[in-house]
């Protein structure tokens, strides 16, 4: 019997890297996400197919159950050995699916490309422990690790504020539907960030004492969500951006890379890739296409709502 499964994807909008040691952050779930299509299957394997958000195939393997069950931890880093891991880290929460079944066609068809940073990996982490019926979060906490609030967004279709009370994940979900929403628009900056070597470049260099910087930081979520016009919101979205630059060190992306952009550019989850959220008066379509980045999608085509 075919079985459907989908997950949101998601934009962390504050609080990114604190949120992993306590503070607060703004995520949004977007209305691009990834489906789980499982058929039953022979051999005791998984024949696995992944589809791009164009149709084409990014990933095709076959599994052999034993290789779950028997999988050791590797530094290996492939898109296999990736998902042996996640099945592996699964098949442990609930061994049901693989002691009990004859195999598994599997089909995952991502709605956005795989390179945008959306949660490919979150929203299958989501997909997997929907079908499962196994605690998402202990999943991705074993398998690849974070914050969670991925899969926060994943599950939920409202905006949220996402924090990890003395490790467990606590989400609330807002509303936040300003009248500026049309100000908003994400671009994507043409590469990648890979998120796990971004939380592990933050743990190794960050500073002892994060108390104050993350209450700094959570003040300024509530700005964000409060903000009552689009100049207030800008202010505190620019007062976020200096905080996190001076912490980590790093020149903001407005600074490196759009000096001359006349409104307000924000990093989004790990720095130095991805997408990044403008806030601007007028459309900014053309100076970014201007300065070599094509994909810019207003609030309201990329936001859940």
């Amino acid at each position: 019997m075919k079985k459907t499964f989908y997950s949101n994807g998601k934009l962390l909008i504050t609080g990114e890297y604190l949120v992993l040691d306590g503070a607060k952050a703004f995520a949004l779930p977007t209305k691009f996400g990834q489906n789980l299509i499982v058929e039953g299957g022979l051999n005791k394997e998984f024949q696995w197919k992944s589809y791009d958000s164009d149709g084409s195939i990014w990933f095709e393997d076959t599994i052999l159950f034993s290789e779950i069950t028997t999988a050791e931890k590797t530094e290996e880093e492939s898109v296999r050995t990736t998902l042996i891991r996640i099945l592996r880290e699964a098949y442990l929460l609930n061994s049901a699916f693989i002691t009990k079944s004859n195999g598994f066609k599997v089909t995952t068809q991502l709605s956005f490309p795989k390179n945008w940073g959306l949660g490919t990996s979150s929203t299958l982490i989501n997909n997997i422990a929907q079908w499962l019926e196994i605690d998402a979060y202990s999943l991705l906490n074993n398998s690849f690790g974070g914050s969670g609030y991925d899969i926060a967004c994943a599950q939920n279709s409202n905006p949220i504020i996402y924090q990890l009370d003395h490790g467990k994940p606590n989400v609330e979900k807002v509303v936040f539907n300003p009248a500026f929403t049309s100000n908003i628009y994400f671009v994507y900056l043409n590469k990648k960030q890979n998120s796990k070597t971004a939380i592990a470049a933050y743990r190794k260099n960050k500073k002892n004492n994060l108390t104050e910087t993350i209450a700094t930081i959570d003040c300024l979520t509530q700005e964000v969500l409060l903000a009552s016009n689009v100049q207030s919101f800008a202010a505190a979205v620019k007062k976020h951006e200096f905080e996190m630059s001076v912490m980590l060190e790093t020149p903001t992306v407005k600074d490196t890379s759009f000096p001359d952009f006349s409104g307000t550019v924000k990093s989004l989850g790990a720095w130095g890739g991805d997408f990044v959220m403008v806030i601007a008066t007028e459309n900014p379509k053309d100076y970014f296409m201007s300065k070599g980045y094509a994909t810019i999608i207003p609030y309201n085509e990329m936001i859940l709502q």
